[in-house]
C-alpha cells in the first residue's frame, strides 16, 4: 500500500504549502463556519481529493445535502484512505476523520447519514480540492 505511505513535512512546510486558513483546518484541526466553504452546496460531477496531499477521498456521486452547511458524503472512495480517531474536544464525543496519507484533519464521521451506509462524513471544504469530471 505505498499509496498510503505517510507524508511527512515540517509544520513550516505545511504552512507554506497550505496558507494560513487551510493550515488551521488541515493541520490544527480547525473548522470553517457552516455554509461558507467552497463545496458545501456544489453539485458538479467529479472527485474530491485531500487538500494536503491530493489523494482521492470522495466522489460526487456519494455527496448529499445533509443540511449541516458542510460537504457531506455517505461513503468514501476507499475507507482505508480515511483514518478515524476518537475526539472528545469541546465536551463532545465525536469521531474525527483524517487523511490516512498526510494526517490532515478533514472533519468528522457521524452515524446519521442516508442508506445504504447510514454514514455522514461531514468534511471541511478547506480540507478538500475538487477535480471536475468531463462527461
Amino acid at each position: 500500500m505505498a499509496e498510503l505511505e505517510y507524508e511527512r513535512k515540517s509544520e513550516q512546510e505545511w504552512l507554506e504549502q497550505l496558507g494560513p486558513e487551510r493550515y488551521k483546518i488541515l493541520r490544527r484541526k480547525g473548522t470553517e463556519p457552516a455554509f461558507t466553504g467552497a463545496y458545501w452546496n456544489q453539485k458538479d460531477k467529479g472527485i474530491y481529493v485531500c487538500g494536503g496531499c491530493g489523494i482521492e477521498l470522495f466522489r460526487s456521486e456519494e455527496k448529499y445535502d445533509s443540511g449541516s452547511g458542510w460537504p457531506s458524503f455517505w461513503d468514501a472512495v476507499d475507507r482505508e484512505r480515511i483514518a478515524l480517531h476518537e475526539d472528545r474536544s469541546f465536551g463532545m464525543h465525536r469521531i474525527e476523520a483524517t487523511c490516512a496519507r498526510c494526517g490532515g484533519h478533514l472533519g468528522h464521521l457521524f452515524d446519521d447519514g442516508p442508506e445504504p451506509t447510514g454514514l455522514r462524513y461531514c468534511i471541511n471544504s478547506a480540507s478538500l480540492d475538487f477535480r471536475p469530471r468531463e462527461d
